[in-house]
């Protein structure tokens, strides 16, 4: 299997339903296998084990349980399971994201701190092979709390779905040894405004006037891509990335349910070197749209993200 399921328990990892030592297994399959290692973080409401929303059985399984609703199966999108020698390993990463937001936003933290500790011990085994993430909503807040914890070089790209996090945080952690040396797509949409404000109600700021990262981050090692602009998705398809265009106006799960974007993701782990932060940046648009843009617009209308883009 080209897979470890691996669990936070406070700022502990543990293996999944699995009996053994989990330093040993990393050994183990740090030896064996070659190619990227992708470390998947599910976000709020899953819980590993939960009969109902447990993430190993769901997003980030290879063969998905269809209750209660149908899953994406993240690692498989991303290339793993295909029987290829060099396709790397895969981390399911689990913790515990339900409850009342506030307690889960500290418990991301102190997964963060289990995180880091698996990406340390590959690190040390291999400091040549690249460690990467990709994140979906609170799981960015556990992916940014690691690079406090890790040294320069541990981490490759971090891939932000439609995160939810202040920008505040997210610099800080690129400011870290780890953070500066890794590369942060914050990967964002309209279709998320509702819920990024609940985050910020609901979530003190760190710093007075902060937002969320939906609206945009600005870092030297970071580049933002709003999947619902259509300028947007036109830049991606000419850099050979064809995404399916936004259904619905509200949604905080199409920036891994939108046919194309995952095998995007794909090429973003394992050819980085085809897709630079350069060239991810040169052609966007100047400014991400206003909050509640897409909301706002009335069926038939001109696309207001774009339009405002346009104005900014």
């Amino acid at each position: 299997m080209p897979m470890i399921r691996i669990n936070a328990k406070g700022d502990t990892p543990v293996l999944h339903a699995t009996p053994g030592i989990l330093d040993a297994r990393l050994t183990r399959v740090g030896q064996e296998r070659t190619g990227p290692v992708v470390v998947m973080i599910h976000g709020y409401k899953y819980l590993p084990g939960h009969p109902l929303h447990c993430p190993h059985r769901h997003i980030m399984s290879l063969q998905p349980q269809e209750k209660p609703w149908r899953a994406t199966s993240w690692p498989r999108q991303l290339g793993f399971d295909a029987g290829h020698a060099d396709e790397g390993l895969a981390i399911a990463f689990g913790w515990d994201a339900r409850g009342a937001l506030r307690q889960a936003q500290s418990r991301a933290v102190q997964a963060g701190q289990a995180l880091a500790r698996v990406c340390a011990a590959l690190h040390d085994q291999a400091p040549d092979r690249p460690i990467h993430i990709i994140a979906h909503s609170m799981g960015s807040e556990v992916a940014a709390e690691a690079l406090h914890h890790l040294p320069a070089s541990a981490i490759g790209r971090i891939i932000s779905m439609t995160g939810a996090s202040y920008r505040s945080r997210v610099r800080a952690a690129l400011d870290t040894p780890a953070g500066s040396r890794a590369e942060f797509i914050n990967v964002t949409s309209r279709e998320n405004d509702l819920f990024d404000f609940l985050y910020e109600r609901l979530i003190p700021a760190p710093q007075p006037g902060d937002r969320a990262i939906g609206h945009g981050l600005s870092a030297p090692n970071a580049v933002t891509l709003q999947l619902d602009c259509a300028g947007t998705l036109d830049h991606l398809e000419r850099l050979g990335a064809p995404i399916a265009t936004p259904q619905r106006r509200i949604c905080h799960w199409s920036s891994y349910t939108r046919p194309g974007v995952l095998q995007f993701y794909k090429d973003l782990l394992r050819r980085p070197q085809a897709l630079p932060l350069s060239a991810l940046r040169n052609g966007l648009p100047t400014a991400p749209a206003p909050r509640w843009s897409r909301l706002m617009a009335r069926p038939g209308w001109p696309d207001l993200t774009d339009a405002a883009q346009r104005a900014g």
